[in-house]
């Protein structure tokens, strides 16, 4: 039996904002890409690099290589920042792996990071922020015969919470999904030696996760006008959490809008589950 897979999990949030996610009950952003991982590929090994930490060192190329891919999970720096050094020790390592030829993957902030490195634009979104479940995100005719989407609908929700969204994509760069919101939800960069599969939503959360995420966002939610008050927020995201125990309750799926797309793994994990297929089985197999 040869060894065990191995993955690179960035994860740019500072100790402040992970313990800001601990508060609210909700799990760090690498680590629910870490238990999807090992979901989709048991027995999967994985480190996470903490790279605003300060005194965290880079990865060597000499690590990189031991990785079969790298999971980009969400973060809130911003990548048009690059005077910050945080944001440009991720743009190093991305433009890196893309260069070794390692299979990307990775959400929100991940496919912001994609096609900045490889020469795209990323912006603030004129209407602000996207929360919660995103709406009418419809596949491109690339996307439905790309295998990201094998077995994914047409037309599907999915969880989502960004202020910034890719307005041009980069060279050689293929959209695969948008919608009204954003243009570019989903798209697969080919850029150097290497693909990254970048999501703008969250293959990662689930009903629970985006649930803790807005009681740990709450203050800016009401400003941002998307929930009346403090007792608002705490009504949807009770609402949120039963459908979450018991997918059953068919009244508050109908009230608020949540289909199999947002309660059944097997189809808001599916983008993650088929990189896994398409892009690291075949690598580590030597297929």
């Amino acid at each position: 039996m040869g060894k065990a897979p191995k993955f690179l999990i960035p994860d740019g949030y500072n100790l402040e904002s992970r313990n800001q996610f601990k508060e609210v009950g909700m799990e760090l952003a690498a680590i629910l890409y870490a238990n999807l991982l090992q979901r989709r590929l048991p027995g999967a090994e994985y480190t996470i690099w903490f790279s605003s930490d300060p005194g965290t060192p880079d990865i060597s190329d000499e690590e990189l290589s031991d990785y079969a891919g790298v999971i980009w999970p969400g973060c809130n720096l911003t990548i048009y920042n690059t005077e910050d050094q945080r944001v440009q020790r991720h743009i190093d390592l991305c433009r890196r792996v893309y260069d070794a030829g390692i299979p990307q993957f990775g959400s929100c902030w991940a496919i912001q990071l994609a096609n900045w490195v490889a020469g795209g634009m990323v912006e603030p979104h004129p209407k602000g922020r996207e929360m919660g479940i995103g709406t009418k995100i419809r596949l491109t005719e690339a996307g439905k015969k790309h295998p990201m989407y094998e077995g994914k609908p047409e037309v599907y929700s999915h969880f989502v919470s960004h202020d910034d969204h890719v307005t041009r994509l980069a060279d050689g760069a293929i959209l695969l999904a948008s919608n009204d919101w954003s243009l570019v939800h989903s798209c697969d960069v080919r850029f150097l030696n290497g693909s990254f599969w970048g999501l703008q939503h969250h293959p990662e959360y689930n009903l629970h996760e985006l649930a803790c995420l807005i009681r740990a966002r709450v203050d800016r939610l009401i400003k941002f006008g998307m929930f009346k008050d403090h007792d608002d927020m705490l009504q949807y995201v009770d609402k949120l959490e039963k459908v979450f125990a018991d997918p059953s309750l068919r009244y508050i799926r109908w009230q608020l809008k949540i289909d199999d797309d947002v309660v059944n793994p097997d189809i808001f994990e599916l983008e993650f589950a088929n990189w896994i297929k398409h892009m690291i089985l075949p690598r580590i197999q030597g297929t």
